[in-house]
């Protein structure tokens, strides 16, 4: 299959510009919801400083899991946490 493509009114300077501009972006690839998150992920999703991630913790809203020697959380708990409730 031979697929070409045509681009009029644009110069091959700012082709190449364009497609150096795609190359500099970050590609931020969409992240399973069941995943596990640091704690430093966790405080900058929800902007909490790590004292306030500890009291939530603590008071039972967010529950963490020790995986070896670290403390992580399940992404979509942390979220269904902070979900408003619909009355």
């Amino acid at each position: 299959m031979n697929t070409q493509i045509f681009l009029n009114g644009i110069t091959l300077e700012q082709l190449a510009e364009a497609v150096f501009k795609l190359q500099q972006q970050p590609v931020e690839l969409p992240q399973p919801e069941n995943e596990f998150i640091t704690r430093d992920e966790v405080c900058k999703l929800l902007n909490f400083n790590k004292t306030s991630l500890w009291k939530h913790t603590k008071s039972g809203k967010l529950k963490s899991y020790g995986i070896g020697n670290r403390v992580l959380y399940k992404k979509c708990e942390v979220l269904e946490a902070v979900k408003p409730i619909n009355h």
